[in-house]
């Protein structure tokens, strides 16, 4: 398919036009400007995560299918074989896209519980690791949980303690921490996570933006805009507020790609205006098969061309 390779500018007959945006929000901190320049647009790589793959086989099996499907790039958990990636990886002609953090969700970065914490940031220093060793410049981490016995602003300011405790390592490796949006109850909109991800002021500190988590109470192609170039990675996942009203709010991903309520003409046009990244990583559904993975690779082909 045809891509664009630069978005249009126009020019007023005076001269150039530039454009400028306000530096503001709702809270104390500023959100960066937008590039004025035009912004390449990336050919987008299609990619997937490792743990939306259910299908059964040796890490080789699923990358070679993976490959065969039409993907070209894969999103390793961290804390798996890590030579068996690596040949795999090889071996299939994939690419590690980014890396996705396993330990975040049981030792959380925002756990009240010091000891917890601790054990979080070395499962992150580890998945940064994996991510260097398998050639990537980028970890999905998931930052904290916010719930009825751990306070929101307790979240924010035990998770950003230990992020400020990671970026060094980052830095060393060349890897960055990529925030995730996630059903966690924290960071509900994106100009509040805008301002989370400027506190750091570190190009090692970014955004990892799920285009399907927050459709219950936001719009994806919304929070590309504010957010800006502070997306350095993209996750492609459905969802079907029609579904969500007739069950309960995760019914809303039982859809399949391409089938749900997400304008994704609306979402590209957005990523070609201010992602710089070009992979696109799909979190879809439950891939058990071979026939799957094709049909999920073809179904990412058409909301392309959407």
């Amino acid at each position: 398919m045809e891509r664009r390779n630069f978005i249009k500018q126009t020019v007023a007959a005076a001269g150039a036009l530039s454009l400028s945006f306000i530096k503001e929000n709702a809270y104390a901190g500023t959100l960066n400007a937008m590039p004025a320049a035009p912004v390449p647009v990336p050919d987008f790589k299609k990619s997937i995560m490792w743990a939306s793959i259910r299908m059964q086989g040796s890490i080789a099996d699923k990358c070679n299918a993976i490959k065969t499907a039409g993907f070209a790039g894969v999103e390793p958990m961290s804390h798996l074989d890590r030579k068996e990636v690596i040949d795999a990886i090889k071996a299939s002609g994939l690419v590690a896209s980014s890396v996705c953090c396993s330990t975040h969700g049981d030792k959380p970065l925002s756990s009240p519980d010091a000891k917890v914490r601790q054990e979080g940031i070395e499962g992150v220093i580890v998945a940064l690791e994996d991510a260097a060793a398998y050639g990537t410049d980028a970890l999905l981490v998931v930052p904290g949980f916010v719930n009825e016995k751990e306070a929101y602003d307790d979240c924010w300011n035990l998770s950003v303690e230990s992020i400020k405790k990671l970026i060094p390592t980052a830095e060393k490796l060349k890897v960055a921490i990529c925030i995730e949006n996630v059903g966690n109850n924290f960071l509900l909109s994106p100009l509040e996570a805008a301002r989370y991800v400027d506190q750091f002021n570190s190009p090692y500190v970014k955004f990892y933006f799920d285009c399907g988590n927050y459709c219950h109470i936001g719009w994806p192609d919304q929070w590309i805009r504010i957010l800006g170039d502070r997306i350095a990675r993209i996750h492609i996942k459905e969802y079907s507020r029609k579904l969500a009203n007739e069950g309960r709010e995760n019914d809303g991903y039982r859809v399949k790609l391409s089938d749900g309520d997400i304008n994704w003409g609306k979402v590209f046009a957005e990523l070609r205006k201010v992602y710089t990244g070009s992979w696109l990583t799909t979190e879809q559904g439950s891939s058990r098969s071979l026939e799957d993975l094709k049909d999920l690779s073809e179904r990412f082909d058409k909301i392309l061309l959407m």
